[in-house]
């Protein structure tokens, strides 16, 4: 009978942890994309007239190929 209560103890901590584990990563991760979100072709298209272009669309997509394999 103690064992058992062990046991049952055991996994519904597991349980517990891992899903709460879950949520606060979610959340965390969830935050952080809105702080530092992922560059894309509007953003390149901003920056580059930032800086006095006008960009081409093959200019664009020449700037996300090379970022895409920096990564």
């Amino acid at each position: 009978m103690n064992t058992l209560w062990e046991v049952v103890s055991i996994v519904g901590a597991l349980v517990v942890g891992l899903a709460a584990g879950f949520f606060i990563a979610r959340a965390w991760f969830k935050n952080y994309l809105k702080k530092n979100p992922p560059v894309n072709e509007r953003m390149i298209r901003e920056m580059m007239r930032q800086m006095g272009r006008t960009p081409s669309e093959k200019q664009v997509r020449q700037v996300m190929n090379s970022m895409n394999q920096a990564k």
